[in-house]
């Protein structure tokens, strides 16, 4: 069925709207997906903050040259999926990967993405999918920044706590050595 001109140009306008409101978008070929299929993975893109859609790819060769990137060549042939990532690209990314695993060859497979600014072919797409999320990485940051100072703490605490053994010690020998003038007395 023939999509109407005014139709297309509302849909131009969505998804460059989309992809500029984005971190970014994955690109995948599908073939004999059905209905279903289509609304688990879109389902599943959701609880990464991420919305899929099935694009006519004149319609999104125009979108991405509105947006001045250069595409790469093969990224946007055939039947052609995308995702556009509203928050963080890695987990959309999981995502794509552990669904086109679960296909048999040639069902679903992950083109590439355009993450930031930049194109990444399949593989580096695949790499992205394995990287942590980001409260992961921010939560290693953070424990990097904070080790020396745990360190430091750990220094100090211990120097004191062999101060303190000392004087723990010598209070002992005192105590021992006041009860032989005790008793005499």
């Amino acid at each position: 069925m023939a999509i109407s001109r005014i139709r297309k140009e509302e849909l131009v306008t969505e998804y460059t709207q989309q992809l500029q409101s984005s971190q970014g978008a994955i690109f995948a070929h599908y073939k004999s997906l059905n209905v279903p299929q289509i609304e688990e993975l879109r389902r599943e893109a959701r609880e990464k903050e991420g919305q899929v859609f099935v694009i006519k790819n004149t319609l999104f060769q125009r979108v991405i040259e509105a947006s001045s990137y250069e595409t790469p060549e093969g990224m946007i042939d055939g039947p052609t999926l995308v995702a556009f990532c509203h928050q963080d690209a890695p987990p959309l990314a999981k995502v794509f990967k552990n669904f086109a695993g679960g296909m048999e060859s040639g069902e679903f497979n992950i083109k590439g993405a355009l993450v930031e600014g930049r194109f990444y072919n399949a593989e580096e797409t695949a790499r992205l999918a394995e990287l942590p999320s980001r409260d992961v990485m921010f939560s290693k940051v953070l424990a990097t920044i904070n080790a020396p100072a745990t360190q430091t703490v750990g220094v100090v605490a211990s120097s004191v706590r062999q101060i303190l053994n000392v004087i723990q010690a010598y209070v002992d020998k005192l105590e021992e050595g006041d009860k032989p003038l005790a008793d005499a007395a």
